[in-house]
């Protein structure tokens, strides 16, 4: 697993973005190239925290499994056992969905 070998440093947070959708509810087949990007995505693992001056760490405010929105651009792609990650830091993270 992905998250074994690969911690993300500070307050950078690993995730995987959920497939897009390629069938329509109608059952429309739709090409690659004109859907959207997906911005959904799972946490994987998360990093210890940001530092603060007194140099103990603020802990992130999301945890593996969380379900969260991402902004359409940004972040790093990283490819672990041909598997695509992105990482991004927790600020950049737009919100978490409630179970």
């Amino acid at each position: 697993m992905a998250a074994k070998r690969l911690l993300p440093l500070f307050d950078r947070v690993l995730v995987e973005r959920f497939a897009a959708e390629i069938k329509t509810k109608g059952g429309i087949m739709i090409p690659e190239k004109a859907a959207g990007k997906v911005l959904d995505a799972t946490v994987v693992a998360v990093g210890p925290g940001l530092r603060k001056e007194t140099g103990d760490f603020a802990p992130c405010s999301v945890k593996a499994g969380d379900r969260v929105l991402l902004p359409e651009y940004g972040g790093t792609k990283v490819v672990v056992d041909d598997k695509e990650y992105h990482i991004f830091r927790e600020g950049d993270i737009l919100g978490k969905w409630s179970s």
